[in-house]
């Protein structure tokens, strides 16, 4: 898909990849583009800088997302593309509770969810559209110590998968991301974890590996180059590959004595 012209919404503008998007595809020339983020301030600081608009929401309510796609689409234009990004990461095991659990799944998953619902049937009778989705690459590989993290974003990935097979070939374009570490507000302190074995990279530079997805309407998106060969190996091998992740995590989360 051309960008040029287009009315594209970023949930989880404020601040880094959402903001790094917006920035990025600035230059793109779209029509509009609305900054969605539940940090009122800060998803105004992100619209004034690239001349976007600015909305207050919070991803998490089905509700708050059909009444966003509504107000946009009645006010300003229809949607071409909608980045689902913002996303909700916890650290934790077993003792994780049912309410971080039900947020991870709400923000990370069902915010996709609830975004396709309300977009993919106007999408379709205007003739096409193309979904954004970051989940991670804890999403294909797991996330060592946050396990609904690691969970949520399985299903996200999962999600976009069921997406593109149900309406690629109805002009729905869809896209999932699936970043390792990203220097971002969210991943401060983990800069000697599991996730950033093969190092961090910036909010740009994903950014940056979205909009080429878009444009040529690919589906995975992996700014990490390892990623598929850890992908390939996980599926060589199931056995193998869980037994390299235990040793991946002795090294980075050791189990503690009782």
């Amino acid at each position: 898909m051309d960008l040029h012209g287009k009315t594209i919404v970023i949930t989880g503008a404020a601040t880094g990849i959402g903001r790094a998007l917006a920035i990025a595809m600035t230059g793109c020339n779209p029509k509009h583009i609305i900054c969605a983020d539940l940090d009122r301030l800060g998803a105004q600081r992100t619209a004034d800088e690239i001349g976007g608009r600015a909305y207050t929401l919070d991803v998490g309510s089905d509700h708050a997302i059909a009444a966003m796609i509504d107000v946009i689409e009645h006010e300003i234009a229809p949607i071409d593309v909608f980045c689902s990004n913002a996303g909700s990461f916890g650290i934790g095991g077993l003792e994780t509770s049912l309410t971080d659990w039900q947020q991870s799944w709400d923000i990370n998953v069902m915010a996709h969810v609830s975004a396709a619902r309300h977009l993919v049937p106007r999408m379709i009778k205007r003739g096409g559209g193309h979904f954004l989705n970051i989940a991670s690459a804890a999403g294909l590989l797991n996330q060592i110590g946050a396990v609904s993290y690691g969970v949520s974003k399985h299903a996200a990935v999962g999600f976009s998968e069921w997406l593109a097979i149900t309406h690629g070939d109805q002009g729905i374009g869809v896209s999932v991301a699936c970043p390792q570490a990203v220097k971002t507000a969210m991943t401060k302190g983990m800069e000697h974890s599991a996730a950033a074995v093969d190092g961090m990279i910036s909010a740009e530079d994903v950014a940056r590996s979205c909009i080429e997805a878009i444009e040529k309407n690919r589906f995975l998106v992996l700014p990490h180059a390892k990623v598929e060969g850890y992908i390939q190996a996980k599926a060589a091998d199931y056995d193998r590959w869980i037994t390299g992740m235990q040793r991946l995590r002795d090294k980075f989360d050791p189990p503690t004595a009782d």
